[in-house]
């Protein structure tokens, strides 16, 4: 039943979304891009820089719609939307890219990279590239990589060493790789989506969670976890991706001006992250919260083993030592 019920929402998102457009006989070509993201979120405004370049590019022949704040479904039903070509773009996780190309799960890897210039040479770069094209079999295609920080611990204590999350319940997303790192860490990995985050943090249901500093003072947390320690145990960017079923209907001209604007969004998003971060550290410390910056070299340490445990699998246990030797 709950199947169906799914398959229903679908079909009703999918006409809203085809109805939508069914005024534009006429004008320019206009595609749809949706999202979960609030306005003032570094992420919503890349896309809309980017939304602006197209424009700018095909002299207004070519448009990006900008949908935010879920007003055309979730992460997961703008995934499946655009899977059957009912819309255009959507962003998400690398982690949950994971599902649909396998490989990518190797961005998820605790302390991969050495550093944010680290990240952005291997995501610019050949093995990046390649990671974007890995879900075409899935109809998914990914256009480049945004900013979506470092994770760390925030909670009701500090955090200062891997033995201060040893025996408590961490909230993380249903993810094996985030599983297992907090397990590593000593802690007790707990599952809960980020809408309930909040309220389950303030009854105890978990003592702990981690994520970037924007989201940390944006979903308001601080207000329940006096304490954030900057270790920065894993680098999981944000993925642009467009549904090849949209994209097999552009032009070779309309791939290339957007591919092209997507490539420039990048820049320009990234740059926005890195001052929303700076931001968001100065409002939470206003409010009370003590930042801790621990030597991340003891969580590293006790995170290797993930790392490791690849090494049956030769083609990502590969890809990682590239990762790490990139230059």
């Amino acid at each position: 039943m709950a199947y169906k019920n799914s398959i229903a929402v679908l079909a009703v998102l999918a006409a809203l979304i085809y109805c939508a457009g069914c005024t534009e006989l006429a004008g320019p070509k206009k595609i749809k891009l949706a999202h979960s993201l609030d306005i003032t979120h570094p992420v919503h405004l890349g896309m809309l820089y980017m939304a602006d370049r197209v424009a700018e590019k095909s002299g207004g022949t070519f448009q990006i719609e900008v949908y935010p704040n879920g007003q055309l479904g979730t992460e997961r039903q703008c995934l499946e939307l655009l899977q059957i070509g009912s819309l255009a773009i959507t962003k998400v996780s690398a982690a949950v890219m994971e599902n649909f190309a396998p490989n990518i799960q190797v961005l998820s890897m605790p302390y991969i990279f050495r550093d944010r210039d680290h990240a952005y040479r291997v995501l610019d770069g050949p093995i990046g590239k390649k990671l974007l094209l890995q879900g075409e079999k899935f109809w998914l295609r990914g256009l480049t990589y945004f900013d979506a920080g470092q994770r760390s611990f925030y909670a009701k204590k500090p955090i200062r060493t891997p033995e201060d999350l040893v025996g408590l319940k961490v909230r993380v997303q249903e993810s094996v790789t985030a599983i297992n790192l907090i397990k590593a860490l000593g802690g007790a990995p707990t599952p809960i989506s980020w809408g309930e985050l909040y309220t389950a943090l303030q009854q105890g249901v978990v003592d702990a969670a981690e994520n970037n500093p924007p989201s940390f003072h944006t979903s308001r947390h601080y207000e329940v976890c006096k304490y954030y320690s900057i270790n920065e145990h894993t680098t999981v960017p944000d993925i642009l991706v467009i549904g090849t079923v949209a994209w097999k209907r552009l032009s070779p001209q309309e791939q290339q001006w957007l591919q092209e604007a997507a490539d420039e969004a990048t820049v320009y998003q990234r740059k926005l992250w890195q001052e929303a971060e700076a931001e968001a550290l100065k409002e939470v410390e206003k409010a009370g919260v003590e930042i801790i910056r621990p030597d991340k070299a003891p969580f590293a340490e006790k995170t290797k083993k993930l790392l490791e445990e690849y090494r049956d699998q030769p083609q990502k246990y590969q890809l990682i030592k590239e990762i790490q030797t990139a230059q």
